[in-house]
């Protein structure tokens, strides 16, 4: 194990240091505050406290801090991990911008969540240990949110070949290993709380909310809330989902999807979704062609294939000189009357 650690060390120093400052000033921020916890309880003063983050108190600085301390070395490993992933895999698509508003937006809306959550159960139980003992606190809320943009830009990829999981039910399966953790009582609550509302929040905010080069979302099918669950659930889960969603639509908290048609000539109509962005239908592409080529380099791996040259000699005497069928079918264009992209079915 001794071994190990030192290379490890060495990557891990090598891929920080590939990174933006967004990303290393997070995880300089995360072992400063972790240092501090020997001389100062940072928990208490920068976690969210439920009874502490509502009036009078107020301590609204919390929603900001609690996503970078940690009081534990592990963690903090889990916490400089999660940020270097997402440093890796989603600020080369998004922007050391986008990355940091994608973090904030996460963090401050499970310290929102969870304290609310909390106040809930106070007001259902009478017991003041959960807005005055509890501390909302950690990386897991932004380890959700990681979880999920990568279900959305890399879902159909595979985390482990045995048991095969792919990265679309990587999220799910993280809460309900939480959710029994908790039933065991290994962990505490808080750790459940932050995780699912991570994931709650950073889907809206990617659902509906980010900006990018088409407007604003992901509208796209594979993105839908019941995708999240088991397939014998999505259709009871997409239908409570729209429910939910026209409400919200109308208190308006989201928007309603809007068809766009752009009618750029007599011939040609196309009709799109606000969020539909053509770098999900080329990262699509990209894995069908990987997996194309794979297969091909394995039917090369076990035959050969035959000379062509000799095949068109011999065949060239009994090509027909008028073919049966013309050279370009008129059926076989790609109609160019109206195209639709990527029109969602559920959310």
């Amino acid at each position: 194990m001794n071994r190990y650690l030192p290379v490890a060390q060495q990557h891990f120093l090598a891929v920080l240091a590939s990174t933006s400052v967004v990303v290393k000033s997070i995880c300089a921020t995360v072992l400063l505050l972790y240092l501090l916890t020997f001389g100062v309880d940072t928990v208490s003063t920068l976690g969210v406290t439920p009874g502490f983050l509502f009036p009078p108190n107020f301590w609204i600085w919390t929603l900001v801090t609690h996503g970078v301390v940690e009081k534990h070395i592990w963690d903090v490993g889990v916490s400089l991990a999660t940020v270097v992933v997402a440093g890796r895999l989603l600020e080369p698509l998004w922007g050391a911008l986008e990355l940091l508003i994608f973090f904030a937006v996460v963090n401050i809306s499970v310290g929102i969540l969870g304290a609310f959550s909390y106040l809930l159960t106070y007001v259902a139980t009478f017991n003041l240990a959960y807005l005055f003992n509890i501390q909302i606190h950690g990386v897991l809320g932004f380890l959700a949110g990681v979880m999920v943009a990568l279900k959305q830009t890399m879902g159909d990829s595979i985390v482990l070949k045995v048991p095969q999981v792919r990265m679309k039910v990587v999220p799910m399966l993280l809460l309900l290993i939480l959710a029994i953790l908790r039933l065991t009582t290994l962990i505490e609550s808080n750790l459940l709380a932050s995780y699912g509302f991570g994931v709650l929040s950073s889907w809206v905010y990617l659902r509906f909310y980010q900006r990018h080069s088409r407007g604003r979302g992901d509208m796209s099918d594979h993105f839908a809330f019941a995708t999240f669950f088991p397939e014998i659930l999505q259709p009871l889960v997409g239908l409570v989902a729209n429910l939910v969603h026209g409400v919200l639509v109308k208190v308006r908290i989201c928007r309603k999807t809007v068809k766009r048609y752009d009618v750029g000539a007599p011939s040609s109509i196309t009709i799109s979704l606000p969020g539909t962005d053509p770098q999900d239908a080329e990262r699509r592409r990209q894995l069908a062609l990987k997996a194309l080529n794979e297969r091909l380099q394995r039917v090369d791996d076990q035959s050969s294939w035959p000379n062509m040259e000799e095949e068109e000699d011999e065949g060239a005497s009994s090509k027909p000189t008028s073919p049966l069928l013309p050279e370009k079918a008129v059926g076989s264009q790609e109609s160019s009357l109206i195209s639709f992209h990527d029109a969602p079915s559920q959310l």
